[in-house]
Protein backbone atom coordinates (compact mmCIF):
# COMPACT_ATOMS: atom_id res chain seq x y z
CA UNK A 1 0.00 0.00 0.00
CA UNK A 2 0.66 3.36 -0.52
CA UNK A 3 2.44 5.65 2.29
CA UNK A 4 -0.16 6.33 4.52
CA UNK A 5 -2.26 3.31 3.79
CA UNK A 6 0.23 0.66 5.63
CA UNK A 7 -2.59 -1.92 6.84
CA UNK A 8 -6.29 -1.99 6.20
CA UNK A 9 -7.24 -0.69 9.80
CA UNK A 10 -5.56 2.75 8.48
CA UNK A 11 -7.38 2.80 5.76
CA UNK A 12 -10.32 2.08 6.77
CA UNK A 13 -10.17 4.45 9.78
CA UNK A 14 -8.75 7.21 7.18
CA UNK A 15 -11.86 6.29 4.87
CA UNK A 16 -13.94 7.25 7.52
CA UNK A 17 -12.86 10.11 8.43
CA UNK A 18 -13.15 11.37 5.10
CA UNK A 19 -10.01 11.31 3.94
CA UNK A 20 -9.83 11.78 0.06
CA UNK A 21 -6.58 10.38 -0.46
CA UNK A 22 -7.49 7.31 1.23
CA UNK A 23 -11.01 7.26 -0.69
CA UNK A 24 -9.06 8.17 -4.25
CA UNK A 25 -6.69 4.49 -3.76
CA UNK A 26 -9.36 2.39 -2.97
CA UNK A 27 -11.27 3.59 -6.08
CA UNK A 28 -8.49 3.32 -8.47
CA UNK A 29 -7.48 0.15 -6.81
CA UNK A 30 -11.42 -1.80 -6.98
CA UNK A 31 -13.44 0.22 -9.32
CA UNK A 32 -12.58 -1.14 -12.99
CA UNK A 33 -13.16 -4.23 -11.69
CA UNK A 34 -16.01 -3.33 -9.76
CA UNK A 35 -17.93 -2.17 -13.14
CA UNK A 36 -16.34 -5.71 -14.77
CA UNK A 37 -17.98 -7.77 -12.59
CA UNK A 38 -21.51 -5.81 -12.30
CA UNK A 39 -21.81 -6.12 -15.87
CA UNK A 40 -22.04 -9.10 -16.29
CA UNK A 41 -24.92 -9.27 -13.96
CA UNK A 42 -26.76 -6.50 -15.20
CA UNK A 43 -25.46 -7.07 -19.12
CA UNK A 44 -25.53 -2.97 -19.51
CA UNK A 45 -22.13 -1.08 -18.86
CA UNK A 46 -24.05 2.04 -18.51
CA UNK A 47 -26.06 0.48 -15.67
CA UNK A 48 -23.05 -1.38 -14.24
CA UNK A 49 -21.61 2.36 -13.83
CA UNK A 50 -24.56 3.29 -11.62
CA UNK A 51 -24.68 0.60 -9.54
CA UNK A 52 -21.17 0.43 -8.83
CA UNK A 53 -21.65 4.23 -8.21
CA UNK A 54 -24.73 3.76 -5.95
CA UNK A 55 -22.09 1.13 -4.42
CA UNK A 56 -19.65 3.72 -3.77
CA UNK A 57 -22.26 5.89 -1.69
CA UNK A 58 -23.03 3.06 0.71
CA UNK A 59 -19.35 2.25 1.04
CA UNK A 60 -18.52 5.89 1.90
CA UNK A 61 -22.17 5.70 4.45
CA UNK A 62 -21.70 2.89 5.70
CA UNK A 63 -17.56 2.51 6.42
CA UNK A 64 -18.30 3.14 10.51
CA UNK A 65 -19.69 -0.07 10.53
CA UNK A 66 -16.80 -2.16 8.77
CA UNK A 67 -16.25 -4.71 11.04
CA UNK A 68 -13.44 -6.49 9.69
CA UNK A 69 -14.63 -10.08 9.07
CA UNK A 70 -13.86 -9.61 6.02
CA UNK A 71 -11.47 -7.89 3.32
CA UNK A 72 -11.84 -4.38 2.71
CA UNK A 73 -12.46 -5.16 -0.88
CA UNK A 74 -14.34 -8.24 -0.22
CA UNK A 75 -16.73 -6.24 2.05
CA UNK A 76 -16.84 -3.45 -0.95
CA UNK A 77 -17.91 -6.19 -3.48
CA UNK A 78 -20.17 -7.53 -1.47
CA UNK A 79 -22.27 -4.19 -1.62
CA UNK A 80 -21.53 -4.15 -4.85
CA UNK A 81 -23.16 -7.37 -5.94
CA UNK A 82 -26.02 -7.20 -3.49
CA UNK A 83 -26.81 -3.67 -4.93
CA UNK A 84 -26.40 -5.67 -8.71
CA UNK A 85 -28.55 -8.14 -8.00
CA UNK A 86 -31.26 -6.49 -6.58
CA UNK A 87 -31.24 -3.97 -9.98
CA UNK A 88 -30.90 -7.28 -12.06
CA UNK A 89 -34.08 -8.55 -10.11
CA UNK A 90 -36.06 -5.01 -10.82
CA UNK A 91 -34.84 -5.21 -14.20
CA UNK A 92 -36.36 -9.12 -14.71
CA UNK A 93 -32.85 -10.42 -14.81
CA UNK A 94 -32.18 -13.94 -13.37
CA UNK A 95 -28.41 -14.00 -12.03
CA UNK A 96 -26.89 -16.99 -10.92
CA UNK A 97 -22.39 -17.17 -11.03
CA UNK A 98 -23.09 -21.10 -10.54
CA UNK A 99 -21.48 -23.03 -13.21
CA UNK A 100 -21.37 -26.71 -14.02
CA UNK A 101 -19.84 -29.37 -11.85
CA UNK A 102 -16.27 -30.75 -12.21
CA UNK A 103 -13.93 -30.61 -15.31
CA UNK A 104 -11.43 -32.56 -15.33
CA UNK A 105 -9.70 -32.11 -18.37
CA UNK A 106 -8.81 -28.65 -16.89
CA UNK A 107 -5.62 -30.06 -14.79
CA UNK A 108 -3.68 -30.32 -18.16
CA UNK A 109 -3.08 -26.54 -19.13
CA UNK A 110 -2.19 -25.95 -15.40
CA UNK A 111 0.26 -27.23 -12.80
CA UNK A 112 -0.18 -28.14 -8.72
CA UNK A 113 0.13 -24.81 -8.34
CA UNK A 114 -2.37 -23.36 -10.27
CA UNK A 115 0.31 -21.82 -12.94
CA UNK A 116 0.21 -22.74 -16.67
CA UNK A 117 2.30 -25.36 -17.68
CA UNK A 118 3.38 -23.96 -20.67
CA UNK A 119 3.72 -19.91 -20.95
CA UNK A 120 2.79 -18.17 -24.17
CA UNK A 121 5.78 -17.37 -26.02
CA UNK A 122 5.10 -13.54 -25.44
CA UNK A 123 5.66 -13.83 -21.60
CA UNK A 124 8.82 -16.29 -22.05
CA UNK A 125 11.04 -13.32 -23.00
CA UNK A 126 10.98 -9.60 -22.77
CA UNK A 127 12.23 -7.46 -25.78
CA UNK A 128 11.39 -3.87 -26.94
CA UNK A 129 8.82 -5.58 -29.27
CA UNK A 130 7.49 -7.59 -26.78
CA UNK A 131 6.96 -4.81 -24.53
CA UNK A 132 5.04 -3.06 -27.44
CA UNK A 133 3.24 -6.45 -28.38
CA UNK A 134 2.06 -6.68 -24.35
CA UNK A 135 0.19 -3.33 -24.89
CA UNK A 136 -1.68 -5.00 -27.60
CA UNK A 137 -2.05 -8.02 -25.78
CA UNK A 138 -3.39 -6.24 -22.73
CA UNK A 139 -6.56 -5.14 -25.18
CA UNK A 140 -7.09 -8.61 -26.24
CA UNK A 141 -7.29 -9.94 -22.44
CA UNK A 142 -9.29 -7.11 -21.69
CA UNK A 143 -11.84 -7.90 -24.32
CA UNK A 144 -11.21 -12.09 -23.78
CA UNK A 145 -12.32 -11.16 -19.87
CA UNK A 146 -15.23 -9.10 -20.87
CA UNK A 147 -16.68 -11.59 -23.18
CA UNK A 148 -16.45 -14.69 -20.66
CA UNK A 149 -19.96 -15.64 -19.09
CA UNK A 150 -20.65 -13.94 -15.90
CA UNK A 151 -19.81 -16.60 -12.95
CA UNK A 152 -16.00 -16.91 -14.89
CA UNK A 153 -16.01 -13.26 -15.37
CA UNK A 154 -16.34 -12.31 -11.71
CA UNK A 155 -14.65 -15.29 -10.53
CA UNK A 156 -11.41 -14.18 -12.24
CA UNK A 157 -11.97 -10.51 -11.07
CA UNK A 158 -12.21 -11.36 -7.69
CA UNK A 159 -9.55 -13.96 -7.64
CA UNK A 160 -6.91 -13.91 -10.13
CA UNK A 161 -6.84 -9.89 -10.70
CA UNK A 162 -8.08 -8.51 -7.24
CA UNK A 163 -6.56 -11.25 -5.44
CA UNK A 164 -9.65 -12.24 -2.52
CA UNK A 165 -8.95 -15.28 -1.12
CA UNK A 166 -11.17 -18.45 -2.52
CA UNK A 167 -13.21 -18.18 0.72
CA UNK A 168 -14.19 -14.81 0.09
CA UNK A 169 -15.17 -15.15 -3.18
CA UNK A 170 -17.31 -18.16 -2.67
CA UNK A 171 -18.95 -15.62 -0.18
CA UNK A 172 -19.56 -12.91 -2.50
CA UNK A 173 -20.66 -14.64 -5.11
CA UNK A 174 -22.54 -17.30 -3.10
CA UNK A 175 -20.74 -20.36 -5.17
CA UNK A 176 -18.97 -23.52 -3.40
CA UNK A 177 -15.24 -23.76 -3.88
CA UNK A 178 -15.12 -26.16 -6.23
CA UNK A 179 -17.81 -24.30 -8.30
CA UNK A 180 -15.37 -20.99 -8.06
CA UNK A 181 -11.93 -23.39 -8.75
CA UNK A 182 -13.49 -24.72 -11.93
CA UNK A 183 -15.04 -21.15 -12.87
CA UNK A 184 -11.26 -19.71 -12.37
CA UNK A 185 -10.34 -22.74 -15.01
CA UNK A 186 -12.50 -22.38 -17.44
CA UNK A 187 -11.86 -18.62 -17.57
CA UNK A 188 -7.90 -18.75 -17.68
CA UNK A 189 -8.43 -21.35 -20.51
CA UNK A 190 -10.56 -19.16 -22.38
CA UNK A 191 -8.81 -16.30 -21.73
CA UNK A 192 -5.85 -18.20 -23.00
CA UNK A 193 -7.61 -19.69 -26.38
CA UNK A 194 -8.22 -15.53 -26.95
CA UNK A 195 -4.82 -14.84 -26.81
CA UNK A 196 -3.40 -18.04 -28.37
CA UNK A 197 -5.87 -16.74 -31.63
CA UNK A 198 -3.71 -13.47 -31.92
CA UNK A 199 -0.47 -14.31 -30.97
Amino acid sequence: MPTGFSDQATLVRRLAEGDRAAFEHVYRQHNAALIRVCTGIVDSRATAEEVVQDAWVAVLKNIGGFEGRSSLAGWIFTIMVNKARTRAKRDGRSVSFDEGGEDNSLAAAFDGRGHWKDKVDLWKEITPERIIAGRSLLEHVTEAIEALPSGQRAVLTLRGQQGLDAAEVCDILGISEGNMRVQLHRARLAVRAALDKVM
